[in-house]
Parts: C-alpha cells; sequence; structure tokens
C-alpha cells in the first residue's frame, strides 16, 4: 500500500508575476548579516532513493582556478571514474563547451568507454549554445534558468512571466533535438518557491510526460543561503525546497541535484540533506574548488554516501589520495595539512602519540583504518619522545621512502635529526616539530634525499622546450623541406620566442636545410655553418634518427654567444611518418625560465573562460 504523503492532494500554485521582486528583506536585509527563519513545520526524512554524485570539477571547478589542461582533464576524469564511476556513485560531470579546447577534453574523455561519469553539457540557456551541445553529440546539458527576483528582476531585467517563457521555449528545442534539459535553478535559497519555482517546475514536467524524456531540476544555492535545521521556513530550508519539488511540483527525486556552495560553511551538511529528504543527486568537485567559497567536497560526499548507506563497495576511497597527491604534485595546490581526507596529516593527532603508540593504540587517535581505506597510515607528530624511530617514520612516510629506500633509525643522519629535536625541548620548548621544521632539518642531514632546485628548473627547462619546439614541428612549412618557406617560418617563430638563438633543420644525411638565428649581433658567428655543414655525429641528430624521438641536450655554455644553453631536436616526418629531417633548436635558458608561466599557457593553448553565471 502506498504511503499517504504520496497521494497527497496537490494544491494549485499558479505563476505569481508580480511588477516589483521579492527580494525577502526579512531574511536577507543585506546591511546585515542574513537571518534564518523558522516556522514550526517539521518534515520526517524520506531519503532519496537512489543517491548519487554528481561533479562539475570541469565547469564550477574551473571557475575558481587556472583552467585546466586537455591532459588534466584526461587525468581527473579517469580519477572520477575509479573513485566511484565504476559503480555509479559517481553518475555524471558536466563540462563547458565554449572553446576547441573545451570541445577536445570533451572528445577525449568520450574515447575512454567510460559509463559512468556520464558527461554532459553545460550552457546558458540559449538556442546557439544548445547546438553546441547537439553538435557535440550529447545527451544532457545543464541549461542557466535563474529563479530568484535578485536574477530575474534585477540582472535580467524581466519580469516572471518573461523569464519563464524564455526558459520554456529553450527547454522545448532541447526536447525536440533530444536532449535532455537539465534546467538549474539558479539562487533558489532566495526565490520565491511558490509564487514561481513551483509553477515552473509543474511546466517543466508537463513537458517531459509531453516529450517522453526527462526533465531535471538542479536547485542551486548560489549564495549558500541553505540551512539544514529542521523547522527552518522558506525559502531557506533545504528539506522544504526538496519536498516542495517533488510532492508539490511532481519532480522525481531521481530528476533533482542539489548543488551548493559553501558561503556559511554548509555545503556538505546541506547536500546530506538534501539526499535525506528525497533530492537524489548531490552536485560537487574534488576539494571543494568552486567559485568563491567552493562546491560540495566529492571526495567527501563519497565518504559521506558510504557513512549513510554503508556501500562500502560503491567507491574506492584510496583513489582520494591518489587524487590529493595528484593536485598538489602536477597543479601545485597546496591542499592545507589538516583538511579532511586530502591534508597530509588530517589523521595525526598532536597528543604525543610516536611510533610506539601508533601500533598500540592507532584506533584510540585515528577515525577509521586510514591506511586500508584511504592508502595512507597515521602520521607521526615529532616531539621529544618520538626518538630515533619517530624520526625515521616521519622521513619515510612524509618522502614515501620504500623497501631498499627506507632510512633506517639507526642511519646517523637520524641521530643527529634526533639530537637537534630533542636540544630544542631542552631549551624549553613546548610544541610540536611542524612538517616545514622536520624537512629542513631533514634536508640538513640527508640532503640527497631531495631533488635541488637546480635539478627541477633543468625538468621546467627540458618540458617547456620539449613543447615548443614540437608545436613548431608539426607546421606544413616546416615539412615541405623548401629552404625558403622553412626559413620564413623560423623567422615569424623567432619572433615570439627570441629565447632561441639559433634554430635549424637538417636534412637525413645530415646536412642543413634551412636555419634562422634570433639575435642580429649574433649572426656572424654563424656565418661557419653551411649546406656543406655536416652535422651527422652530432648526438642532436644521431638519437632522433636512430629512435625516431625527442632529443634534449644537457645544458653546455654555448661556444658562440656564452650563454648556458641546451639543445632540443625532434625528428620531421611526413603523413606516412617516415622521417625526413631533424629539427633543432639551441635555447637560453635562463631567458626560457623567465617566460616560464606564459609559456605554460600559450603551450597548452587555454582558453578564456566564459564568465561565471552559477
Amino acid at each position: 500500500m502506498p504511503f499517504l504523503h504520496f497521494n497527497r492532494w496537490k494544491t494549485q500554485y499558479p505563476l505569481q508575476n508580480q511588477e516589483t521582486p521579492e527580494l525577502y528583506r526579512e531574511n536577507f536585509p543585506y546591511t546585515k548579516i542574513g537571518r534564518v527563519n523558522f516556522d514550526d513545520s517539521f518534515l520526517v526524512p524520506r531519503p532519496a532513493d537512489p543517491m548519487f554524485i554528481t561533479d562539475t570539477t570541469f565547469r564550477d571547478g574551473q571557475q575558481a582556478r587556472p583552467p585546466y589542461t586537455v591532459k588534466q582533464i584526461e587525468t581527473i576524469f579517469d580519477m572520477l571514474h575509479r573513485l566511484g564511476g565504476t559503480s555509479g556513485l559517481i553518475r555524471q560531470s558536466e563540462f563547458f563547451l565554449y572553446s576547441d579546447k573545451d570541445r577536445r577534453a570533451v572528445e577525449r574523455c568520450m574515447e575512454k568507454g567510460y559509463k559512468f561519469p556520464e558527461i554532459t553539457g553545460w550552457i546558458r540557456a540559449n538556442q546557439a549554445d544548445l547546438k553546441l551541445v547537439k553538435d557535440m553529440g550529447l545527451k544532457e546539458t545543464g541549461m542557466l534558468t535563474s529563479v530568484s527576483d535578485y536574477h530575474v528582476y534585477l540582472k535580467l531585467k524581466k519580469d516572471r512571466q518573461q523569464a519563464m517563457d524564455d526558459y520554456l521555449k529553450i527547454v522545448a528545442t532541447a526536447l525536440d533535438w533530444g536532449i535532455i534539459p537539465r534546467c538549474h535553478f539558479e539562487d533558489v535559497t532566495r526565490a520565491d518557491i511558490y509564487g514561481f519555482c513551483i509553477p515552473f517546475a509543474r511546466k517543466l514536467m508537463e513537458m517531459s510526460e509531453e516529450s517522453g524524456l526527462p526533465v531535471k531540476i538542479r536547485l542551486c544555492d548560489t549564495l549558500g543561503f541553505g540551512v539544514p535545521y529542521p523547522g527552518a521556513a522558506l525559502p531557506r530550508s533545504v528539506a522544504k525546497i526538496v519536498r516542495a519539488f517533488t510532492d508539490e511540483a511532481g519532480v522525481p527525486g531521481q530528476w533533482l541535484e542539489w548543488h551548493g556552495h559553501n558561503d556559511f560553511h554548509k555545503v556538505l551538511v546541506n547536500a546530506s540533506t538534501a539526499w535525506l529528504y528525497g533530492c537524489s543527486g548531490a552536485n560537487g568537485t574534488l576539494l571543494g574548488f568552486g567559485e568563491r567559497t567552493g562546491n560540495a567536497p566529492i571526495e567527501a560526499l563519497v565518504i559521506e554516501y558510504i557513512s549513510l548507506t554503508g556501500e562500502d563497495d560503491a567507491a574506492h576511497p584510496e583513489v582520494i589520495s591518489e587524487i590529493a597527491e595528484y593536485f598538489s604534485r602536477e597543479l601545485d595546490y597546496r591542499i592545507p595539512d589538516n583538511y579532511p581526507f586530502a591534508g597530509r596529516d588530517f589523521n595525526a593527532t598532536s597528543a604525543g602519540i610516536h611510533v610506539d603508540g601508533l601500533i598500540k593504540n592507532e584506533e584510540i587517535y585515528n577515525i577509521f583504518d586510514t591506511g586500508r581505506i584511504l592508502g595512507r597510515p597515521v602520521p607521526i607528530i615529532i616531539t621529544d619522545k618520538s626518538g630515533r624511530a619517530g624520526v625515521a617514520y616521519w622521513i619515510n612516510q612524509s618522502l614515501q621512502l620504500r623497501g631498499a629506500d627506507a632510512i633506517d633509525k639507526r642511519h646517523p643522519a637520524v641521530g643527529k635529526i634526533s639530537e637537534r629535536i630533542n636540544e630544542a625541548y631542552e631549551k624549553g620548548r613546548t610544541t610540536s616539530f611542524s612538517n616545514k621544521e622536520m624537512k629542513v632539518l631533514v634536508k640538513r642531514y640527508l640532503p640527497e634525499l631531495f631533488v635541488s632546485e637546480f635539478d627541477h628548473l633543468k625538468k621546467v627547462a627540458h618540458q617547456l622546450a620539449a613543447k615548443i619546439i614540437t608545436k613548431l614541428s608539426q607546421d606544413c612549412e616546416i615539412r615541405s623541406l623548401s629552404s625558403d618557406k622553412v626559413e620564413r617560418c623560423m623567422d615569424d617563430f623567432l619572433d615570439d620566442y627570441s629565447f632561441i638563438q639559433y634554430i635549424y633543420l637538417i636534412d637525413t644525411t645530415g646536412h642543413l636545410v634551412a636555419s634562422s638565428v634570433c639575435h642580429p649581433e649574433d649572426e656572424p658567428k654563424y656565418k661557419t655553418f653551411d649546406h656543406q655543414t655536416d652535422f651527422s655525429t652530432r648526438d642532436w641528430f644521431v638519437e632522433p634518427m636512430r629512435t625516431g624521438k625527442m632529443h634534449v641536450t644537457d645544458f653546455y655554455k654555448s661556444h658562440f654567444t656564452g650563454k648556458l644553453c641546451l639543445t632540443v631536436a625532434t625528428p620531421v616526418d611526413d603523413e606516412d611518418l617516415n622521417i625526413k629531417g631533424v629539427l633543432g633548436a639551441d635555447i637560453r635558458f635562463e631567458e626560457l625560465l623567465k617566460r616560464q608561466e606564459d609559456l605554460e599557457l600559450d603551450t597548452e593553448d587555454e582558453d578564456t573562460l566564459p564568465p561565471s553565471e552559477d
């Protein structure tokens, strides 16, 4: 027998098309902190079935940081799939579609053939944007349909009827084109729920029934005004918003999605509350990246889902540690040490625990078996009680030294570090040693464990040089092997990359096809090189010809200019991948590094994101 609340009489809620906007000044006085009103009306939780997570790392998440490269998007998408996509817990991931780079990223991710996360788009509510979705072959897209009077009257300069009519037109077009629309009810926690949102949602449900396609709704808590408190009133009550849509508008829970922001530190609890009151989808981003204060962290939603359902196999939480390491290493993002689940010391304690205590008392201090579940053991807090064993443990864990590479507690350097720590406490120190302090000590006594700054710069220089020369080698003029065409191409290229002091194309016999010198004062120095010069024994020529791969030399002092340089050389092939020559460039190291930041953007072909809308 169905529950009575599924069969309740539905009140008719006509659109209330006001002449002036309803700004709920009792809730949002603006010159004061917003108020939470209560109406003494309480709802019983009715958990959504199913509950799932949707991802906006590549849309909202990119509005809070430098744009990801295509390769980075591919890697992160793989991690989302492994974290919870294999089971469908992470159901969807949404993408921008506006630039060539956006579309390349979508294509690369679609080529993976994953069932989950399903790739969806995000557009503004107009036909030109919708055509982008159609052209990409996506089955679903989010579209911006703002619902608060702040947006409708003050931003769009429309009234409610005009806004609804415009939204319904684009939804109708999407349904005609066989695309599932997901209407993003922007700023829903400041909207007139029964005067606009519910009449609008009912129209969408009618269109869904007529078309035979779902029409989904994302409830966007744009400014984080939603609250989870029992008895809280609309428009801020998360529970009552969700229940209004399911019970009064007839929106199936699996077509509803909650998208929150963390302006008031409630982003995770609000998403969980939406789940508990009937909204299937909780939208978030990895590590909570999102415009302004950010979105619900997907890694936190994964843990919350398992906690609520007991479905341990729905996700692979150990991938969270991989994600944290990737964001730190590849994206140079500093995750706070105490950040839950992903920070390096989130599960550490300052209660004086040491190595022996890790063995005896780990469960006393640890939230769960982080070694098994997240693939990360409990960090040790270094004090005068840690001893040699504690120092060695810290070194091996922090620097990820395993097996034969691990440092033994009997290592003389470990003893010296332990002595320095004990001396500090003998002089009156009372606080534990921070990770930064420990790193300084370990670097002092075990410098061989650390990559030098120069080694790091060498790696950066190699990567940048490789990208630049690859870009030039793929130019059709270079592939023509025509001296005149190639030299013109080289001259144009050097206008943008003045840190290349000499660039040259060599045929398969080792002789010069064309070359160009960047700086006029250096031209006389290179007169010794002509078409008779034989380069066939040079390593930078031999290796690309032998392996078909790019070759980057070590650093050397240029005989011609006295500058510290490196040479990068790459094969030039034809359409059948036959090597036709070698393209080389002598690059000034110091000048290259000075342009590192803009070169990284240039070589990755980054595009400007559209302005933030949600």
